[in-house]
């Protein structure tokens, strides 16, 4: 059996969790089923990092022990991942002394390989960030990048690891092993960091008390930041050499946002290097949530109202959400507009009006599941798409691309309905004759439902388990393997239909429109007023799509077909700019696209979405941009 070790960040006990730190996890708690979901032995690590100069400030405040504040912290953080569905193998706290007595090890062992080093530290100091800047970090003003405060002049004894030892081989890994660093533009950044030049890091502090006394010098305390890293390896009882450290390192995964990546992509390799342990297979570094366009801010009110939108769209939807809006690389814009229209167009319209009409006529006609006895048109289609849509979501989830994998699997569903309407299969219930090629799809439909219930399991566990107790499976079948939906068929006829209800009845919120945080609410407008509100224009989602290929619509002079590339998917477009562009003209070029427009029919062509163009006159022009910009990206 293959092993599949995913760790997020533990989080720092500074402050209770947001939405950053939900976003990690999720994304790392669909790993971690999925891989589970192969087979895999998997073991899922998270957990909080509650030592440090910043811990000891906030509990000396609050006029209680560090320890005491570190538990009230940690229980909201546990209790916050019990809401989101995590499914966790271990919640690692620092204070632990199975974390403890693992950072004792590691850093005896650091010591005596003589790269550990007693010198004088002179520079510029972030309390906050617990960290010092370099000169090439500070900026001209030595404001901190991150918190955007001053930065304070700070002279300490301490000791130093030489990292700057390990600038040749940390470069030499990464070329060797590309996949080591992702995505792409964060390995780039932390090549650019390497090849101008690396300096050795403090590794410990004399002026602070809360936290882990280093093994060889007690008058000192382990760095927050190096004791912290250290956790990926202690949490697999590395102080005993424990069997769970020999079976699971090195880290397959290590997840964690983009702010981080520099500890986690050269400081944490370095320090496995000097002590002879294998680095981890993957570091990846993923984008910043914003909210409507704008930084998560305490201050001024921004931020993710994460009970109220799992409270009005459920759990799942909001994690189906996070993972399938955004491009994971990069950073992503949350907007409750677009959270509505993904529950109400995906799970609504498509996977949930899949389950009721296919259980609607089933129950009708067959009572149970029928039988698949007279095999017809499409269904060689379908088998062979959902065989191809396993091995395409199995590769994409590799690569961490969530928003891809789930878009394969929405592809696969949209088929499933145009089959019901291809096939009229509604109207086969009224002659015998027929009654067995009904059969046969509603046969195929349930079983394509049963394939989707497994495949996105690993993003809403709840409604994959829905979908499955209607459709008449308990947990006594053992379909829910990735191994299960290889090949076609292994739904049993005969079931009893479970009790029917909608997983994804339709939200209307326009009734009760929410004001975003931060933001007064607008006045209300005239009736005659021809203005909108910024809440109407954040309905509209405009993204980047690269035209792919361009044909002239026939019997039909101004009217041009255009399939696009959005970059998690392809569509096509009817535009009537034929009098002004050539077919040829538009190949290549990045046009803006209203991509939730509800699809229309022109001459018979479905258009699925409408490009924006300026008109004066008789002359047009298609909106395009100064420089290229990554398929799908927002318009704002």
């Amino acid at each position: 059996m293959s092993t599949f070790y995913i760790t997020t960040p533990i989080y720092y006990t500074n402050a209770e969790p947001h939405a950053g730190h939900a976003y990690t996890t999720i994304a790392a708690d669909v790993l971690a089923r999925y891989h589970r979901l192969k087979g895999d032995d998997v073991f899922f690590l998270t957990g909080v990092d509650e030592h440090g100069e910043n811990i000891q400030k906030i509990a000396d405040q609050k006029n209680i022990s560090p320890q005491a504040y570190c538990d009230q912290i940690a229980s909201t953080f546990t209790t916050l991942w019990e809401r989101l569905n995590v499914s966790y193998d271990i919640f690692l706290r620092t204070t632990s002394e199975l974390h403890k007595s693992g950072v004792r090890k590691l850093l005896n062992t650091l010591y005596k390989t003589g790269d550990i080093y007693k010198g004088k530290y002179e520079g510029y100091y972030c309390r906050p960030c617990e960290r010092f800047f370099t000169e090439k970090e500070q900026g001209t003003n030595r404001i901190c990048p991150i918190h955007n405060l001053p930065l304070e002049w700070v002279e300490e004894d301490n000791y130093f690891f030489a990292l700057s030892k390990y600038q040749d081989p940390l470069i030499k890994h990464i070329h060797e092993n590309p996949e080591f660093i992702q995505p792409e533009s964060r390995r780039n950044e932390m090549l650019n960091v390497l090849e101008s030049g690396l300096e050795d890091v403090s590794i410990s502090r004399s002026s602070v008390s809360w936290g882990i006394p280093l093994p060889f010098d007690t008058e000192h305390i382990s760095y927050v930041w190096i004791e912290a890293l250290s956790n990926y390896v202690t949490a697999l009882d590395y102080a005993q050499d424990g069997e769970k450290f020999r079976k699971f390192w090195p880290a397959d995964v290590h997840l964690m946002a983009k702010d981080i990546a520099r500890f986690h992509a050269l400081i944490w390799p370095a320090m496995l290097m000097a002590v002879k342990l294998p680095v981890p297979k993957k570091v990846v570094a993923h984008g910043f949530l914003t909210k409507d366009g704008e930084a998560l801010s305490k201050t001024l009110g921004i931020f993710i109202d994460m009970d109220t939108d799992i409270g009005t769209y459920g759990l799942d939807a909001f994690r189906y959400y996070l993972l399938r809006e955004f491009s994971f690389g990069n950073d992503g814009d949350y907007r409750p507009s677009r959270l509505d229209a993904r529950y109400n167009a995906d799970l609504a319209n498509d996977l949930g009006n899949l389950l009721n009409r296919t259980l609607g006529l089933v129950s009708k006609n067959f009572g149970g599941i029928p039988e698949p006895t007279t095999a017809g048109e499409f269904d060689a289609e379908i088998q062979q798409m959902a065989r191809e849509m396993v091995e395409k979501v199995d590769a994409l989830m590799d690569q961490l691309v969530f928003d891809m994998a789930l878009e394969t699997i929405w592809e696969f569903v949209r088929r499933i309905n145009r089959y019901i309407q291809q096939t009229q299969v509604w109207a086969l219930a009224k002659s015998e004759e027929t009654k067995g090629r009904m059969g046969t799809i509603l046969y195929n439909s349930m079983e394509a439902l049963r394939v989707v219930a497994v495949l996105i399991s690993p993003f809403m566990p709840n409604t994959a388990n829905r979908i499955r107790q209607q459709l008449g499976l308990d947990e006594s079948f053992n379909d829910q393997g990735l191994d299960t939906v290889a090949e076609w068929g292994g739904l049993p006829s005969g079931l009893v239909l479970g009790k029917p209800e909608p997983i994804f009845p339709r939200k209307d919120t326009k009734k009760s429109k929410r004001t975003s945080k931060g933001r007064p609410a607008q006045a209300e407008q005239p009736a005659d007023d021809n203005l909108i509100s910024f809440d109407q224009f954040q309905e509209l989602d405009l993204r980047v799509a690269e035209v792919i290929a361009a044909e002239k619509v026939p019997n039909a002079d101004r009217l041009l077909k255009l399939q696009v590339d959005l970059g998690s998917e392809k569509r096509q477009v009817v535009a009537g700019i034929a009098a002004h562009y050539a077919p040829e003209d538009l190949i290549g070029k990045q046009i803006i696209l209203v991509a939730n427009l509800q699809p229309a029919k022109i001459r018979g062509i479905e258009s699925q979405g409408m490009l924006l163009a300026a008109e004066g006159g008789k002359e047009l022009a298609v909106a395009t941009f100064e420089r290229r910009m990554p398929s799908g990206a927002q318009v704002r």
